[in-house]
C-alpha cells in the first residue's frame, strides 16, 4: 500500500476538521453534540427524544443535558406527543434555526479554506466520495 489506512488518514482530516469547527461553536455557545442535534432536527422533528439519540449517535442518557440546554437557550422546544404524553416531540425553534444557519455558513468558509489547495474537479470528485460514503453507511 502507498498510502496509509483510511482509518488514519479520516482520523487526522477529522481532527483537524473539528479544530476548526471548535472556535465557531464556541462563539454559538454550542458543544459539538449540540450541533449534531440541531443539525439532525433541521432535517426533521423527532418524535422521541429516543429516536433523536439514534439518529445523531448520542447516548440518550447524555442527550438530555444537550436538550436541557438547548431548550433553556431557546434553540429547541420539546412538547408532549398527543398519541403519547410518555414521549416529548423534539423541535427546532426559528432561534435555533438562525443558529444552525450562522454555524453552517460559517463552516462552509472554513471548508472552502480548508480545500483550497485542492484542484476544484478534486475537491467536487472528494466531496461526492464522502457524501456517497457516508449515505451508504447509514
Amino acid at each position: 500500500m502507498d498510502r496509509p489506512e483510511l482509518g488514519f488518514l479520516l482520523s487526522r482530516l477529522m481532527r483537524e476538521v473539528m479544530a476548526r469547527e471548535k472556535p465557531i461553536l464556541d462563539a454559538a455557545g454550542l458543544e459539538m453534540w449540540d450541533y449534531a442535534v440541531l443539525t439532525a432536527l433541521a432535517e426533521s422533528d423527532a418524535p422521541t427524544q429516543a429516536q433523536l439519540a439514534a439518529t445523531t449517535g448520542r447516548d440518550k442518557t447524555r442527550l438530555i443535558g444537550n436538550l436541557d440546554r438547548l431548550e433553556a437557550e431557546g434553540m429547541v422546544a420539546r412538547q408532549p406527543d398527543p398519541a403519547d404524553r410518555r414521549n416529548r416531540i423534539v423541535s427546532l425553534t426559528p432561534g435555533g434555526a438562525e443558529i444552525l444557519r450562522r454555524c453552517r455558513e460559517a463552516i462552509e468558509a472554513m471548508e472552502t479554506e480548508l480545500l483550497a489547495d485542492l484542484d476544484p474537479a478534486d475537491r467536487a470528485a472528494f466531496e461526492r466520495a464522502l457524501t456517497a460514503l457516508a449515505e451508504a453507511g447509514r
